[in-house]
């Protein structure tokens, strides 16, 4: 998984500047990758037999703007500390993240499963998924220049999703990343850029959770 690689690859000193989420440091942001792989690995592994209720677009809800203050984003940062040094976080990361993207091989992406009190399939979970690890990978380098960016395949699915959640296609002059990053309120777009963006623009942030 690149976002893993790109955990892996950060300089040590690195983990104490900013991430692109509110409030939360680049180790912050890793810690949270962690739960993430559990979550990944949880959800796998509790099949139902009821249908699905949602799918890889509807499973987002469109929310406020986080803040930094709900207890569980401020949990995160006590837990990243705990680790004490960046190679311990590193390590965590390798081997929950690692087992959570064998499991997903090796899951039947027809089967049902449940997490957050909804049913979808392990396909349409795992592809909602690309669009949070995608935009997590841009919050990771947000002020990083020189951090390996997200593959472009996985720029263009995130950004696919995101035009289906918001119910409209990007401009195609907007590249996949600054689709994502100006389509979630990772950025603001410039005049030209609101222009181009018309109507849409009304609509933006959006907001996932």
């Amino acid at each position: 998984m690149a976002l893993r690689t790109a955990v892996a690859e950060i300089p040590d000193e690195d983990f104490e500047r900013p991430s692109g989420c509110v409030g939360w440091l680049v180790r912050d942001l890793a810690c949270h990758l962690v739960i993430d792989a559990q979550d990944v690995l949880i959800t796998l592994v509790t099949p139902v037999e009821t249908e699905p209720t949602v799918d890889a677009v509807t499973y987002w809800n469109l929310v406020e703007p986080p803040t930094g203050e709900d207890p569980l984003d401020a949990l995160i940062p006590r837990l990243a500390a705990a680790y004490g040094e960046p190679r311990l976080l590193k390590f965590h990361l390798d081997d929950v993240g690692s087992a959570a993207g064998r499991a997903a091989e090796l899951a039947d992406p027809a089967v049902h499963v449940s997490t957050r009190d909804e049913v979808l399939t392990v396909g349409d979970y795992l592809s909602a998924y690309v669009l949070e690890w995608t935009l997590h990978h841009l919050d990771l380098i947000a002020h990083l220049p020189s951090a390996a960016e997200p593959p472009a395949e996985t720029l263009v699915a995130a950004r696919a999703s995101l035009e289906k959640i918001g119910g409209t296609s990007f401009p195609a002059s907007f590249s996949d990343k600054d689709a994502l990053l100006i389509g979630t309120g990772r950025r603001t777009p410039t005049d030209a850029e609101k222009a181009a963006l018309g109507d849409f623009a009304a609509k933006l942030p959006l907001i996932l959770g």
